[in-house]
Parts: C-alpha cells; sequence; structure tokens
C-alpha cells in the first residue's frame, strides 16, 4: 500500500474543498490552481511526462467547451430569451394557476422538470433551467441554486437517456437490464426522501412538510417506481424519462387539489393565460423536449444520422489515447439553440434580436468557462495519471469485507473530480467489478453502487456548483454554493452507503 501516492492522489481534491469552501474563491480561480497543482503532482510524483500531462489537461478543456459550457449556454439563452420576450411572466403566471404556492412549484419545477431535462439532455440543464425559474418566482438566487442541485442528483444515474448505466454495463461487462433494475432499487429511499428535503428548504425548516406532506410523498414514489418497473423490463433508456412524466403528472394533479382546498383569499386572483397564450410562451421549452427526444436513441433512424455528423481527433500522447469525438448536431447543445431560435422565431421575435440575445449569453459565460475547463481538464489529469486508480486501489485494500459500505463513496468521488456520472462510471466500473470478485460479492450490487454513489458526488461538483452559479447569475460565489450544498451531501451519502449494505446483507445479494 503505497501511502505516499495516497496522499498526493488526495491533494487536488483537498484543494479544490479547501480553496471553495473555506478560501471561498471564485471557481474560475480555485479550479485554475488547481489544474497546475494536479499537473505538478503527475509530472514528478506520477511519472507521467509533461507532454502526456498538457495533452490530457488540454483534452479536458476541449470536452469542457464542447459539449458541457456548450450546453450550458444553451439553457441559459433559452431562459434569457423567454424573459426578454415576456414569455417567462406567462409561464409564471401559467404555473401560479396550478398553484401559488412555492413549496408545489420546487416539486413541479425542480424535482419533476428537472429530472426530465436531466433524462432527457443532461450536461446542466436540470440545473440550469429550473434554478433560473426559480428566481422568477422571487427564489433567493443561492437557494434557488441548492434546492436544483440537490434535486439533481437522483436522476443524473439515467441522464441523457440512460448513458451512465449504459456505459457502466459495458465497462464492467454486466447485462444492462439487470444493472438498471438494481441501480432504481437502490436509489429508490433516496427518491422518496429527497423531495421532503426540497420542501423543507424552500419553506423554511421541516414545519413546513406538515401540509403539503401527502404530494410531497407522491412526488417521490411517482417518479421512483415507475422507474423500478421500466428498468426491470426495458433497460437504462426510460426509466428517468418515464418517472420524471408520471412525477409531473402526479404532483401537479395533487397540486390542483391542495389549491381547491386552500381558503379562496389564498388562491389566484390573477388573469391566468389561455392554454394556446401558455403553450406559445413554452414554445421554446416544448421544441427542446421534441428535438432532445427526436434526436435521441429512442428514434434510431435519425439518431444515426444526426450521430454520423462528427468529427474526430486524437488530443491525448500518452497511452490509453482515443479520438476525441465531436457531434456537431446530436448533442444537446446544437439542438436546445436550433429549438429556441425556432420558438423565438414562432413569438414573432426578430432573428437579430435572437442572435443578439444568444451573444449576451455567450460573454456572459467567460468565468463559467473558465471554471469548467479547468476542473474538467483537472479530472482527465488525475485519471491518465493513474491518481483515481490508486484512490480507489486504497480503499478496497484498506477496508476489505467492509468495501461496500464505501463502494458508493468511489463513485461518488468519481462524479465530485470529473462533474459526470457517466465519467464516474468509466473510471471505476471495473474496479468495483474486480474489488466484488476478490471480496466474493455481488458483482451487480457493487457495481451498481457506484452509478448510485456518483449522483451524491454531483451535488457539489466544482463543474455543476459552476453550472448554477452561472444559471443564477453568482459567478464568483461558487464558494457559499458549495458550503449551503455540502451538508445535504453528506447526508445524503451516508443514507446511500448505510441502506446499500444493510439492504446487501438483507437480500443476500453481497453472497450471491
Amino acid at each position: 500500500m503505497h501511502w505516499g501516492l495516497f496522499a498526493a492522489a488526495l491533494l487536488p481534491i483537498i484543494w479544490l474543498i479547501f480553496s471553495l469552501g473555506v478560501l471561498k474563491m471564485s471557481g474560475s480561480k480555485a479550479c485554475t490552481l488547481g489544474l497546475i497543482l494536479t499537473i505538478i503532482l503527475a509530472i514528478v510524483v506520477f511519472d507521467m511526462s509533461w507532454l502526456d500531462s498538457l495533452t490530457a489537461a488540454l483534452e479536458g478543456a476541449v470536452m469542457g467547451i464542447w459539449p458541457i459550457v456548450y450546453i450550458i449556454i444553451a439553457a441559459v439563452f433559452t431562459y434569457n430569451l423567454t424573459t426578454a420576450s415576456g414569455s417567462m411572466k406567462t409561464i409564471r403566471s401559467g404555473l401560479s394557476g396550478i398553484t401559488n404556492d412555492k413549496r408545489l412549484l420546487v416539486l413541479i419545477i425542480a424535482w419533476g422538470f428537472g429530472g426530465f431535462l436531466e433524462a432527457i439532455a443532461g450536461f446542466g440543464t436540470a440545473v440550469a433551467i429550473p434554478a433560473s425559474i426559480l428566481m422568477a418566482f422571487g427564489v433567493n438566487p443561492i437557494l434557488a441554486a441548492t434546492i436544483c442541485l440537490i434535486a439533481n442528483t437522483t436522476p443524473t444515474a439515467f441522464g441523457a437517456i440512460g448513458l451512465p448505466v449504459i456505459t457502466l454495463a459495458q465497462i464492467a461487462k454486466l447485462d444492462v437490464i439487470h444493472l438498471s433494475y438494481l441501480v432504481t432499487v437502490q436509489m429508490l429511499p433516496l427518491i422518496v426522501i429527497i423531495p421532503f428535503v426540497l420542501v423543507a428548504l424552500i419553506g423554511g425548516g421541516i414545519k413546513a412538510i406538515r401540509e403539503v406532506w401527502a404530494p410531497t410523498l407522491a412526488a417521490g414514489l411517482a417518479f421512483g417506481i415507475p422507474q423500478i418497473i421500466v428498468a426491470r423490463y426495458l433497460g437504462a433508456e426510460l426509466p428517468a424519462i418515464i418517472g420524471a412524466l408520471v412525477c409531473i403528472i402526479v404532483t401537479v394533479w395533487f397540486a390542483r387539489r391542495y389549491e381547491k382546498k386552500r381558503p379562496s383569499e389564498a388562491k389566484v386572483t390573477a388573469n391566468l393565460p389561455s392554454t394556446k397564450q401558455f403553450a406559445l410562451a413554452a414554445m421554446p421549452f416544448i421544441l427542446v423536449f421534441v428535438f432532445v427526444m427526436l434526436a435521441s436513441p429512442l428514434v434510431p433512424p435519425l439518431n444515426h444520422f444526426l450521430v454520423s455528423i462528427k468529427s474526430a481527433i486524437t488530443i491525448y500522447t500518452g497511452s490509453g489515447a482515443a479520438p476525441y469525438v465531436f457531434n456537431w448536431v446530436s448533442t444537446p447543445g446544437t439542438l436546445i439553440i436550433i429549438a429556441t431560435i425556432i420558438g423565438g422565431l414562432i413569438q414573432k421575435m426578430k432573428l437579430g434580436q435572437i442572435f443578439k440575445i444568444l451573444g449576451k449569453t455567450a460573454v456572459q459565460m467567460v468565468q463559467t468557462l473558465i471554471t469548467v475547463c479547468a476542473i474538467v481538464a483537472l479530472a482527465k489529469v488525475m485519471g491518465y495519471s493513474g491518481m483515481i486508480s490508486v484512490i480507489a486501489a486504497t480503499l478496497v485494500s484498506l477496508l476489505g469485507a467492509f468495501y461496500p459500505v464505501i463502494s458508493p463513496l468511489i463513485g461518488a468521488l468519481g462524479t465530485f473530480v470529473t462533474g459526470s456520472d457517466t465519467s464516474a462510471n468509466v473510471l471505476f466500473g471495473s474496479l468495483q467489478r474486480q474489488a466484488a470478485a476478490a471480496l466474493h460479492d455481488s458483482r451487480y450490487w457493487v457495481v451498481a453502487a457506484n452509478a448510485v454513489g456518483a449522483t451524491a458526488g454531483k451535488m457539489i461538483s466544482p463543474q455543476s456548483i459552476a453550472v448554477a452559479s452561472a444559471a443564477t447569475n453568482l459567478q464568483g460565489q461558487e464558494g457559499n454554493i458549495l458550503k449551503r450544498s455540502m451538508t445535504y451531501f453528506l447526508g445524503y451519502l451516508v443514507i446511500i452507503c448505510l441502506w446499500i449494505f444493510v439492504a446487501g446483507l438483507m437480500v443476500g445479494a453481497l453472497h450471491i
């Protein structure tokens, strides 16, 4: 066991937590310094050549730009356009027609709609768009960012049409349907708990839950149970999509019932938009949904055609290098921008005005660009140099039979560093399988724990926080958002670790 290597590998992670959470540095500065530290460690301690370390960082920076920041710009562009056109007021009024109770609105917008956006697009859309809408309802920006980061946890396991679990099954050489099913089983308690946390946050405490406990419970069960059924029989592509849609329908139904029971003076009295007016105002969002669905693997012919429009270039110079692929049209960023432009034209906005909004949005994202490029570059250097493998292998050898308790922690570590559930599964999927085999545990249960743990890391990943700060115009306050989210992250992770370990023992899964 190489304790020196283990300590050195942990330094970039310790720096990120310390600089953002304690020193309260801006994300761009903290992540840039973290990248420099990581490159030095990779060269001096892990014997990585300077050329390999720099090209690894370059590959990460390129990935930060395309598709991640590109998608963030697209998502914020959609919000900015709907605000400029006056449509956001109509959307806000229409949602207020369902309820003006912020507790129920958070369940609909951050939990249901956010989960749906994560299911079809991923890459930050589920944080950026709902956080912007919550702010339009007068929610404090830091609170809106925190709520959306917490809500954007469990849906990320099957985000972007099931890509994380599909990738994990391929890496670990396991059946994707059975793996998907176990992931949903492991996540169910958290899917039920998180809506209660969101309601308590927006309502200012646990007492806020008392009046709306029924719709809050329904929002969790309506998301979680359909996921289990769909995963059990269909695999990874549809669980989050179906779960989110059922959740939205059920929560809206409960909200309408709740609104009818309220005293008349508490009800909305403003002139509500007609269905046609609401649909016109929401047209950019509707078109985003339609375009992303049509371009997804759920429509194979169109998906294959769009995915074929790509370029590839090898950036990393070390062993294990693979060409980096630019999907020019099938990336959610392109689809969201096209949908938003068409939506704006339908709303009778001028093309010049639309592109002016897009340009201003891009300029608005400069600090976010630096932050995201630096953190993804840092993750690439840690991965290619072997730092992440050293951390994981040390934990495996240290804990032995108790390894399943911390297997979700390894997944969380991967997402914290990379900002991506898919990347966390790529990094640690095979290691989790090997650990399970060495300890004679269930391969499926332990590997599934990686995907579930990865959802926790999403909450405090610097990349996710950068998206949240950009969406709420809080660039430079990433440390405050991290500090606010950290308590919920720790609670989330403890629940995951205990539930997966105890449930595994109860069903005998760890001894199959």
